[in-house]
């Protein structure tokens, strides 16, 4: 049985529907129970209303290391998941959500999957890694386009040159973002990430800039922290990771004052107006832009000894291919999934998965 959290969202509904497509009649449930039975009639699926937590931290998320203490699952949500075996989790931000629903799903065990592309939430799912092999259970975050496109090329860069030392990976495209997107962009902190020797460490906004070549065409690209700065390592053990997304040269002016506005947001105030603000102002990119848009993908490994591979790829719109993904991998979970404990996609399933994804009809 698959369970649903957060589907009343922007992008747990186009899972539920990619899952009614699909012949699949997951569970929906939510913290809005209004919402949630509205959506659950419309598709005449069961739904299922509790809380996460009694105590969820509104408090800007640490880059490294993770919580060691997450919030308690409430009451209410151990008993939404009685006959559970995957969860999918697509209630962001993450940083606030993920903790209370991994607990949960080690206590009942229900597989764990969610949709996030946060680098602190990746390394407080990966600390978990013992506890849910003990348990029986599966923990694999961002099994949507954060992070399975990347994950795969990577680990497919990965095997064509063993013993590479630096890993960089690119992203372009795509036609706007959800409310849960934004609120973790504002909220995520105001530096940028990458691994060195192994270890994550923070670097400065656009850290670095590269042309990249894409399938289609060459692009500027800045570093962000982009969830394979976590995942990669687990799924190639290449050392050094450096993550760039392409921006147009408007967008790349603006990065200096989004730095300066950084601190404001520190404030709790400030923080409940903007998200206030996204919550009235934000839906998503529309159906003929899921439909239509590309996103653009690239790669490329460093050997010590100079050798270098690339490789690119294309694939749909982003919140698109979050739903083809992610039901791809819920359905997999429920036939067969891996070995228990902490997996990314590529790790789950195969770097295979990416092209795999591609013939779904």
């Amino acid at each position: 049985m698959l369970l649903i959290y957060g589907a009343n969202g922007f992008t747990g509904q186009l899972i539920v529907e990619e899952c009614v497509r699909r012949g699949l009649r997951p569970i929906v449930a939510g913290r809005n129970a209004e919402a949630v039975r509205a959506l659950a009639a419309h598709h005449q699926l069961e739904a299922r209303v509790a809380p996460l937590s009694r105590r969820l931290s509104p408090d800007l998320p640490r880059l490294t290391p993770p919580d060691p203490l997450p919030p308690p699952p409430s009451d209410e949500l151990r008993a939404i998941l009685a006959g559970v075996h995957v969860v999918l989790h697509c209630a962001g931000p993450f940083f606030r959500t993920s903790g209370p629903m991994v607990q949960a799903c080690l206590e009942v065990g229900a597989h764990y999957l969610d949709i996030t592309g946060e680098i602190t939430v990746f390394e407080a799912c990966r600390h978990q890694h013992t506890a849910a092999r003990q348990r029986g259970v599966v923990i694999l975050p961002g099994v949507g386009f954060d992070v399975v496109p990347t994950d795969c090329l990577a680990a497919r860069l990965a095997a064509q040159l063993p013993g590479a030392s630096l890993l960089e990976l690119a992203f372009a495209g795509g036609g706007g973002f959800s409310r849960g997107t934004l609120k973790t962009m504002l909220l995520g902190g105001r530096d940028g990430a990458i691994r060195q020797d192994g270890r994550i460490v923070s670097v400065p906004r656009a850290w670095r800039t590269q042309r990249i070549p894409f399938r289609d065409r060459p692009r500027t690209a800045i570093t962000i922290p982009w969830g394979d700065v976590s995942t990669a390592q687990w799924s190639t053990k290449i050392p050094n990771v450096h993550t760039y997304l392409a921006l147009p040269p408007a967008t790349r002016r603006l990065l200096p004052l989004m730095s300066l506005l950084q601190p404001l947001l520190a404030l709790p105030a400030v923080r409940r107006f903007a998200e206030r603000q996204i919550d009235a102002r934000v839906s998503g990119p529309s159906a003929d832009v899921r439909a239509s848009a590309r996103m653009q993908l690239w790669g490329r490994v460093t050997h010590p000894d100079g050798r270098i591979v690339e490789d690119t790829a294309t694939v749909p719109e982003g919140y698109r291919f979050t739903a083809l993904a992610a039901v791809e991998c819920a359905r997999r979970m429920l036939a067969t999934p891996p070995a228990a404990g902490y997996h990314t996609p590529s790790t789950a399933f195969g770097a295979r998965l990416l092209d795999e994804l591609t013939h779904i009809p």
